[in-house]
């Protein structure tokens, strides 16, 4: 099992950025992938990208795509999305999500809110 804690959520306006992270109770190599999904208010909860743990491949929702950008820090067991030029659809709780054996473990989310 992993238990992940997520923070870096909060207000900011149109065009800004703002870095979420993800941390792992464990070593993130033992951890197939990580990432992010997103859920807007009465929307469905949606992929915003990910990152495998060998080799770091990356894949991202083409709505982000250019904007935003998934990395970890290995030593911290720390995966990040750092999000640039936000609009106002970008507003969601977003989760950090950890595949383990073929089992996905979810944080509890953070609030991401983009207006002026």
């Amino acid at each position: 099992q992993v238990q992940l804690v997520e923070s870096g959520g909060g207000l900011v306006q149109p065009g800004g950025s703002l870095r979420l992270s993800c941390a792992a109770s464990r070593t993130i190599f033992s951890i197939y992938a990580m990432g992010w999904y997103r859920q807007a208010p009465g929307k469905e909860r949606e992929l915003v990208g990910g990152i495998t743990s060998v080799g770091g491949r990356t894949n991202y929702a083409n709505s982000v795509k250019g904007r935003f950008t998934i990395s970890t820090d290995n030593a911290k067991n720390t995966v990040y999305l750092q999000m640039n030029s936000l609009k106002p659809e970008d507003t969601a709780v977003y989760y950090c999500y950890a595949t383990l054996d073929g089992v996905n473990y979810w944080g509890k989310g953070t609030l991401v809110t983009v207006s002026s």
